[in-house]
């Protein structure tokens, strides 16, 4: 039978060790052994073990000794002390030295079993956050954005400015579909602030009250459906990042809450009255004109200026042309391994078509043409017929609004087309919310439902990920 770990015991007193070895043993541990400071640094060097039961006085130093090598070498193995009454303070100052527990002697074993069982659960959640930490990193990181344009080529090197400083506030401005979350995402985990969380959050999505709850935390009895405390984004982002999408919808209320976060690092939760302080970096999104808001008395004007210290403007990818087949071999290759096709890429005159495109989706746009393209295609090329009709035509749909209404194009469009479109740009936009969707056109939720189901627009067929794209 296979292990569940391996144990390294440190202790002179050879009936501890034996009791500990038996019981261990049973519980189908593997067992090493030492009776001395310098046995145990040896008994590391040979062998790799997931967990230590130290105790506090060895013949040639004491168990604080080995804890300080460790943290010296940077070697991560969770630690129990075993330690006399007497020495409990001893206890304390090892565990302030990075100890997992102690256990004061004399110790039941079944205490012992259990404290084992608590760390190593402890250790392999640590092990394993990590690792998603590190995958973010990896799928985060700057090097993910995909641009070789002198706009792209100065964004990059903005980006690599604003982490070197990991409070300084961002406002990303931008159309929709031109990757303000994935810029926000690379900035985070571009910075110092990498190994801690990244909370967004799209405050068009929710009502307010439930916003304000989402992100500030409630108390338990805040209001008739809070029955225990909840942590809100900015606690629980605490020495890490929030990102606030489109904030130019947030309520005058919650505008003066943000506010005083941003001023005094501190806010109360909903229902509290103690202050909570929190070092987050705020990173804020819109494609609203924020600066017409402010004019209009919509949005607060000294949270205007204390959100753009530092305002970033991300291109439209008709000002990016270059990228264009760029960013579409990135999306090919994507959804190549997605869907387990092996398309080569764009022919000719598809290329051609995309060039010529004017992209008002931008970014987003395109990968949604591609990954289409890709799952409904049959060649092992991208064809123009693979293309919507609109690229195919070279144009998008060019619809204005006049004094009369909105102007028909002089050489019509297809409504269904057009229809079936804005349905789905509402649902990316709502990140899948029908109630906000409908809302966003100005339907209830029934109508918009009929229409999802008529163009089999299902959620697993929504790209609710592209606005993460470059």
């Amino acid at each position: 039978m296979t292990p569940r770990g391996r144990i390294l015991i440190i202790d002179d007193d050879k009936l501890v060790r034996w009791s500990l070895v038996q019981r261990l043993s049973s519980e189908q541990y593997e067992t090493v052994e030492a009776t001395s400071c310098a046995e145990a640094q040896e008994a590391l060097r040979k062998r790799v073990v997931d967990l230590i039961l130290l105790d506090y006085k060895l013949p040639d130093g004491t168990g604080l000794d080995v804890l300080t090598e460790l943290v010296r070498t940077k070697v991560e193995i969770p630690v129990i002390m075993m330690t006399a009454y007497s020495d409990v303070d001893k206890a304390v100052e090892a565990m302030k030295l990075g100890a997992y527990d102690y256990i004061p002697k004399p110790f039941d074993l079944d205490a012992v079993i259990l404290e084992i069982e608590k760390a190593l659960e402890n250790r392999n959640l640590k092990r394993e956050i990590k690792f998603i930490r590190t995958k973010q990193k990896e799928t985060w990181d700057l090097s993910r954005i995909v641009g070789d344009s002198p706009k792209m080529l100065d964004l990059f090197e903005t980006i690599k400015k604003i982490a070197l400083s990991s409070t300084t506030t961002v406002l990303l401005l931008g159309e929709s579909g031109t990757g303000k979350g994935m810029v926000a995402r690379a900035i985070h985990y571009t910075s110092k602030r990498a190994s801690k969380a990244f909370m967004n959050i799209t405050c068009s999505a929710m009502p307010e009250t439930l916003l304000e709850t989402e992100l500030m935390g409630h108390e338990a009895g805040a209001y008739t459906d809070a029955k225990t405390q909840k942590k809100g984004l900015f606690e629980l982002a605490d020495q890490g990042t929030v990102f606030l999408d489109e904030i130019g919808d947030i309520s005058p209320t919650l505008q003066v809450k943000l506010l005083g976060l941003l001023e005094d690092k501190c806010f109360k939760r909903v229902g509290g009255t103690i202050d909570i302080d929190v070092d987050v970096r705020i990173i804020t999104a819109t494609n609203a004109n924020l600066e017409e808001q402010v004019r209009q008395n919509k949005f607060r004007e000294d949270l205007y200026y204390r959100l753009k210290i530092i305002p970033i403007e991300l291109p439209p990818l008709r000002e990016r042309d270059s990228d264009v087949l760029l960013l579409a071999k990135t999306f090919i290759e994507h959804f190549n391994a997605e869907f387990n096709r092996s398309v080569s890429g764009l022919n000719e005159e598809a290329s051609r078509m995309c060039l010529q495109y004017t992209w008002p989706g931008n970014v987003r746009e395109l990968r949604n043409v591609l990954e289409r393209a890709i799952l409904l295609g049959n060649t092992d090329q991208i064809l123009p017929e693979d293309l919507p009709r609109e690229i195919r035509e070279g144009r998008p749909w060019d619809l204005r609004q006049g004094e009369n209404g909105w102007v028909l194009p002089e050489d019509g469009l297809d409504f269904e087309e057009l229809e079936k479109d804005l349905v789905r740009q509402s649902l990316e936009r709502a990140q899948g919310n029908q109630t906000r969707a409908a809302q966003l056109l100005g339907m209830n939720r029934d109508q918009i439902r009929y229409r999802i189901e008529k163009f089999g627009l299902a959620k697993g067929n929504i790209s609710h990920k592209a606005d993460n794209s470059p």
